[in-house]
């Protein structure tokens, strides 16, 4: 299954992943849970527990949603999870594609886009 997988700190990268649970688990760190937080036929993907567990913070979905940990992108076909077509890939490639690191303020947390990727 094709997919865009966004790691915190990272470019985000496309890759062709078993359509297995386990795989779908070894990316996210964990249990797998699905969003799907935009109008097109795409699911986000995570460890829903990731900010319990102490994850990374990742990248900022919207005002209110902060995504801990490893995520990826996919399709969606039905009642199940399927390739990301390309024009939705390129258009999350880019909506995704600086790294972020977070300061938290008195109005709350910041995210900040960064131009390289953070060595870790």
């Amino acid at each position: 299954m094709k997919v865009l997988i966004v790691e915190p700190g990272k470019y985000p990268r496309e890759e062709n992943i078993p359509h297995t649970l386990k795989a779908m688990q070894e990316i996210v760190g964990g249990w797998i849970a699905a969003t799907y937080p935009w109008s097109d036929p795409v699911a986000l993907v995570c460890d829903d527990e990731g900010l319990l567990k102490g994850y990374a913070l990742n990248r900022r979905i919207s005002e209110e949603q902060i995504i801990a940990g490893a995520f990826f992108l996919c399709g969606v076909s039905k009642e199940n999870f399927a390739n990301l077509p390309d024009g939705l890939m390129a258009k999350y490639k880019r909506l995704f594609h600086s790294p972020e690191v977070f300061l938290r303020t008195k109005t709350g947390i910041l995210a900040i886009p960064l131009e390289e990727e953070l060595d870790e």
